[in-house]
């Protein structure tokens, strides 16, 4: 899924870290970076992170109810 417009960068890995499986962001080249990993995320940030927005990420969630979690933090923020 591809996630878009992150301005709350802090709420978005506080919702990656309550999924309670694996979510994994691809990059431009294919490879795939556990985000539930605080290493994979201060690289994400370093790759994505611009002027305090993250415009668009490619994820993908193996749970169901984790990517419940993150469509609902793209549409309510919560």
């Amino acid at each position: 899924m591809k996630v878009m417009n992150i301005k709350d960068i802090n709420a978005f890995f506080k919702v990656i870290d309550s999924c309670k499986g694996t979510v994994e962001l691809v990059t431009g080249e294919g490879d795939r970076l556990n985000l539930k990993s605080k290493l994979s995320q201060y690289v994400a940030l370093a790759n994505v992170f611009s002027d305090g927005t993250i415009d668009e990420l490619e994820i993908v969630a193996h749970e169901h109810e984790d990517v419940e979690k993150l469509v609902s933090f793209m549409y309510y923020g919560q």
